[in-house]
């Protein structure tokens, strides 16, 4: 599959002008392995070093689907590994968001740093996102790319009020991805989709 097939692929499939025009714009062979760059475009997930990977297009389209993402919003991905999908949230909130990752994975981060380079408004942390990014929150949206089997009280503390927060849950071999609404300090789930299998939450 090329690039133009894949877009044609998630266009068939209902995803709004803004996810594929982000994903037009983002090159996904500039955060793979070069000796992968020849499956750039399947619509699989690929690995990209130790025991993570970037994840399959349609699963990543749906999560921003799910974020309901709109311009000039501040946006916190856990788990951001090489930082594909934060420079396709970075497309779509535009020059005057905010976008920021956490990467336990020391390696991974400093390698999505430089896969980021041209990105002004994205930043990377590597630390644990078991506790979020308190210095930089609250945030509109959050996205969780990795399972979990419940969401973090403290990134619900750091969400804004009316914010979404997006993630797998569920046990290691299938979770659903879930989009939670933040209301009255309570989530509140707006819609969840099953059958997803995630690399767990480190």
């Amino acid at each position: 599959m090329n690039k133009t097939q894949l877009l044609q692929s998630l266009k068939q499939k209902g995803f709004s002008e803004q996810i594929l025009n982000a994903f037009e714009s983002v090159k996904r062979e500039d955060f793979i392995p070069q000796e992968l760059t020849s499956n750039a475009y399947e619509d699989i997930p690929l690995p990209i070093g130790k025991g993570q990977t970037i994840s399959q297009p349609y699963t990543i389209a749906m999560m921003l689907s799910l974020l309901s993402l709109q311009k000039s919003q501040k946006v916190l991905e856990i788990g951001s590994g090489c930082g594909y999908v934060l420079a396709l949230i970075s497309k779509i909130v535009g020059d005057n968001g905010e976008v920021f990752g956490v990467e336990i994975i020391k390696e991974l981060a400093e390698k999505s740093r430089e896969n980021l380079k041209d990105f002004k408004n994205i930043k990377v942390f590597s630390k644990s996102g078991m506790f979020g990014l308190k210095e930089k929150s609250p945030f509109n949206n959050i996205l969780i790319s990795a399972a979990c089997e419940k969401i973090p009280d403290s990134l619900v503390s750091q969400l804004k009020d009316k914010g979404i927060i997006v993630a797998p849950v569920g046990p290691r071999h299938e979770q659903s991805l879930i989009a939670y609404q933040k209301i009255n300090n309570k989530l509140i789930i707006q819609k969840q989709i099953p059958g997803f299998i995630f690399v767990p939450f480190v």
